[in-house]
């Protein structure tokens, strides 16, 4: 993960489990909605709150890959690459590691909008939101895109 997003940390709680034991999609997905949050909170953290009042921001899509199972108690270490920004969208890519083994148990791919809540419609981000976006697509361009990146749900057929 490169600076300057700090990861986000979290603790796999009981009502995250479901019946068979181990967390449920939906809880993976909570856990990656807060390393967007804490994205856009970086990002608009010297902004005026009254501006931060209007501006927010819409996730219009988003692609989960389960990739191994973790269970009540485990720490998840969440990671947050920029991937793409234009003036009213951005591109996030999330990996989430089991924190006490040390493997990827998930990741997850965000597309952003902005969002003006007094319109509730889409909006521009303000100049500096935007600029901060782009510093820190910059820095996240020397990374390599994760391979998980773009996909699509597909069957994959033999010929």
């Amino acid at each position: 993960m490169a600076e300057p997003l700090a990861p986000v940390i979290e603790t796999v709680r009981k009502e995250w489990i479901d019946s068979f034991g181990h967390l449920n999609m939906a809880y993976y997905v909570l856990a990656f909605d807060s390393a967007t949050y804490a994205f856009w909170n970086h990002v608009t953290r010297a902004r005026p709150q009254p501006e931060r009042d209007v501006m927010a921001y819409a996730v219009v899509e988003a692609h989960v890959n389960y990739l191994r199972e973790v269970s009540l108690g485990q720490t998840l270490r969440i990671t947050t690459q920029v991937v793409d920004v234009d003036g009213k969208r951005f591109r996030l890519f999330h990996d989430m590691h089991q924190v006490e083994e040390g493997y990827l148990a998930a990741t997850n791919e965000v597309l952003g909008l902005g969002f003006n809540l007094a319109t509730r419609g889409v909006a521009a981000f303000t100049a500096p939101v935007f600029a901060e976006i782009e510093t820190i697509l910059k820095i996240h361009s020397s990374l390599p895109i994760p391979r998980q990146a773009g996909r699509a749900i597909a069957i994959p057929r033999k010929p």
